[in-house]
């Protein structure tokens, strides 16, 4: 398997990973400036050369993968036999240079309902480097034409079109998905929450709304629901920066997407936990 495949295979399994690379060599090693080895959890794939160095690199890049903000890495190895080496002596003669790139898991955002406010929010979130998720029972709001506005997005775009009960996307999601509701119909927001507070591994779960609308849902889901006051909480609304107050559609879909990227940086001041994944 080439590296890019493993890469994109580590992406769609949503595991984090370390890609590693021969950086620069001088004299005689194993392999040449360019090889590269992909570092999974439990599996590796590609080699750069064997022995000590790929050994310590492999050992590196699971450490790398226990670290909150894992930035990438040089390692210096000389290949003699005057050098003691953690697993056994390699003597080339050269020396190599190695580069660990962090791959971390990238992020999954569900956006259900794309009418104007959502349609705003999806063009934000497509410059973003996540797996992007549009839900609508509508099919007038997912057509070619106009989703034309993410056709260049840098997210991996996935179109869902539900057009009796959203809430089943909910369990097709990859686990740790935020998830953003904000339907045409109040009636489909609150099986939404209902549905996202029994959907175990989501992420965070906010809805679009007034304090009113909050309060006659909050009632339901505790009442119909039977939700405990901590599980309804996990319901983050309104959504968006408070100080950034305009009804505009594009306006309230960067106070959205401000406040969903600083939900993404406070999550990265964690250890990543192996089951979330």
């Amino acid at each position: 398997m080439t590296w890019v495949a493993a890469v994109a295979r580590l992406r769609a399994r949503r595991e984090s990973g370390v890609l590693v690379t021969v950086a620069t060599v001088r004299g005689h090693a194993p392999r040449d400036a360019g090889a590269k080895l992909v570092v999974g959890r439990s599996e590796t794939w590609g080699s750069i050369g064997g022995g000590n160095v790929e050994a310590v690199a492999i050992d590196r890049a699971r450490e790398m993968m226990a670290t909150a903000k894992a930035e990438p890495e040089l390692i210096d190895f000389a290949l003699n036999d005057k050098v003691t080496n953690q697993h056994g002596v390699q003597c080339c003669g050269g020396t190599v240079q190695v580069l660990l790139e962090p791959l971390p898991v990238v992020r999954a955002v569900a956006v259900f309902g794309v009418g104007h406010v959502g349609l705003e929010l999806a063009r934000i979130l497509a410059r973003q480097d996540l797996d992007l998720h549009l839900i609508d029972s509508r099919a007038d709001m997912l057509t070619k034409e106009r989703l034309g506005v993410v056709a260049d997005a840098v997210a991996q775009v996935h179109v869902h079109h539900t057009p009796l009960l959203p809430e089943e996307v909910l369990e097709e999601l990859p686990p740790g998905t935020h998830v953003l509701i904000m339907t045409h119909d109040h009636a489909e927001d609150a099986a939404l929450c209902d549905a996202a507070l029994r959907t175990p591994r989501l992420g965070s779960v906010g809805l679009i709304g007034s304090a009113a609308k909050w309060a006659r849902f909050r009632k339901r889901l505790a009442t119909e629901g039977g939700h405990d006051e901590a599980t309804i909480d996990r319901i983050k609304t309104p959504i968006g920066l408070a100080d950034i107050t305009g009804k505009e559609p594009a306006t309230i879909a960067v106070s959205v997407a401000a406040d969903l990227l600083r939900t993404f940086a406070s999550e990265e001041n964690r250890l990543p936990d192996p089951e979330e994944n």
